[in-house]
């Protein structure tokens, strides 16, 4: 039958080693590293970067504006780019009119099914070029939470890694300081001479 006694490297033991008493306070402070740092770190990185991602999110709410455009080219009858959202979506050339009443036309993504003809909303930037909607909400959101779990899960096996790393020193030191009270305790035992 075998027994365990909970913090015997803690405790004062002829058999405890300085390498037991390292081991010991290292696998603590992982456990603490692990429970309470690395989720506080990975809470404090969403946070900057979701105050990161509303700031880029508003000043592309502020530099872009959306017009209702005309299609006047032709829809390519090649394969369809994927756009985010799972939708289709083909370039073409679009034609819209400036507040001042002049033409303006750019190539544009436009929905499949658009026809020549068909009205679409374009993003347009300060300078008029066709650009991609600002970002909304949910990627904003979605952001936060890819970083903030990546940062947790980079930040826990950090941890990980260098307890990997303390006890692979831990145990080499270990087994050198049984080697040298071996060599002292071993010719008591087999009265074999050093």
């Amino acid at each position: 039958m075998r027994t365990r006694v909970r913090g015997w490297r803690l405790r004062r033991n002829p058999l405890r080693r300085r390498s037991d008493v390292v081991e010991a306070w290292t696998a603590l402070v992982v456990a603490v590293l692990l429970i309470v740092g690395a989720p506080l770190l990975g809470s404090a990185t969403a946070w900057w970067a979701h105050g990161q991602a509303q700031s880029v999110a508003a000043e592309q709410r502020a530099e872009r504006h959306r017009v209702s455009a005309e299609v006047v080219g032709r829809t390519p009858d090649t394969l369809p780019s994927v756009q985010a959202g799972g939708q289709h979506s083909y370039r073409a050339t679009v034609r819209w009119s400036t507040p001042d009443g002049a033409e303006r036309s750019t190539t544009t993504r436009v929905p499949t099914g658009t026809r020549h003809g068909d009205a679409v909303d374009v993003w347009l930037d300060s300078r008029g070029r066709s650009v991609p909607p600002p970002t909304d909400g949910s990627a904003v959101w979605q952001h936060t939470v890819t970083i903030g779990v990546c940062t947790t899960a980079g930040a826990a096996l950090t941890v990980l890694l260098a307890h990997c790393v303390v006890r692979r020193v831990a145990l080499r030191r270990r087994l050198a300081e049984w080697e040298r009270d071996w060599a002292l305790t071993e010719p008591q035992w087999t009265h074999r001479r050093a």
